[in-house]
């Protein structure tokens, strides 16, 4: 019962932070310190980290199924070829990422899944953030309708996203910031990074599992329990953040999520001072 107890903190802390742009890596990586699955070795918590992210990506999917399915009766010509547009953007957007992600995602993740370079890019793009709210103060926004975001604003969205690659800086944060600089509209950007992590979740899960089973590991049924827990919290908990994520960027910037970012990093950078100190 306690580690399914885990599973369901471990599926909130991912359903909120996966949308808000404040870095999943981050709060799992802090959160992991102090709770951990019990006799679970490093392989199959690195593949529940990842796939409990299938949740909160199906949440996007019911959310906005009827906008993203061009076959639902009553659709317009006219309407599903705005459909089929938009899944081109977002598969052109996701392209440069899923490339680099192939040959250096093992790499980044080695070299800097730690506290100091995760703190490090929390309170850089928490600067960022907040850098980019003032100088986007009073300019207006040129793409304010995402059925009319030129393919090339998406791809240049898209090389934004392989910052993510980097732990601590946050795939939702990446995009958003490379579509303000483009142009777009907060809630068009958000919008849009719901739709990128689509193909990007379900394939980064598809190839962590295919890793994790190459190797000859497999998956025990108390594992199985403890994944399916995991992505039905971040399921539940992505229904509502996603819908209150929406209704935010209409009325608010990103200002308080940046403070909130660098904060964050300063904390992990104390608690891993003193750690070393007391170590």
């Amino acid at each position: 019962m306690l580690e399914l107890l885990k599973a369901v903190f471990f599926g909130v802390v991912e359903g909120i932070t996966e949308w808000l742009p404040i870095s999943s890596t981050g709060h799992l990586i802090l959160v992991q310190e102090f709770i951990n699955f019990k006799g679970q070795s490093q392989d199959f918590i690195d593949v529940f980290n990842v796939v409990i992210q299938l949740g909160a990506i199906l949440a996007v999917v019911v959310i906005y199924f009827d906008k993203l399915n061009p076959f639902k009766v009553g659709k317009t010509a006219r309407e599903v070829q705005l459909t089929w547009q938009l899944w081109l953007k977002v598969l052109l957007a996701c392209l440069p990422v899923i490339v680099m992600a192939l040959f250096l995602d093992d790499w980044f993740e080695a070299k800097f899944y730690n506290f100091f370079s995760v703190a490090l890019m929390l309170i850089i793009y928490g600067v960022a953030f907040i850098w980019i709210e003032n100088r986007q103060a009073n300019r207006v926004p040129t793409i304010t309708d995402l059925s009319r975001m030129p393919y090339k604003t998406a791809i240049q969205i898209g090389l934004f996203q392989i910052l993510s690659l980097m732990p601590g800086t946050s795939r939702s944060g990446s995009t958003i910031i490379g579509g303000m600089l483009m142009g777009t509209s907060r809630s068009v950007v958000t919008e849009f990074t719901f739709f990128l992590g689509i193909p990007i979740m379900f394939g980064a899960s598809g190839w962590k599992l295919l890793k994790f089973f190459l190797s000859g590991s497999r998956l025990t049924l108390d594992q199985l329990l403890l994944i399916l827990v995991g992505m039905v919290t971040a399921f539940a908990v992505s229904m509502v953040v996603i819908r209150l994520l929406t209704g935010f960027v209409k009325k608010h910037d990103f200002k308080g999520f940046g403070y909130y970012r660098i904060a964050l990093g300063i904390i992990l950078i104390m608690y891993a001072v003193i750690k070393f100190l007391f170590a």
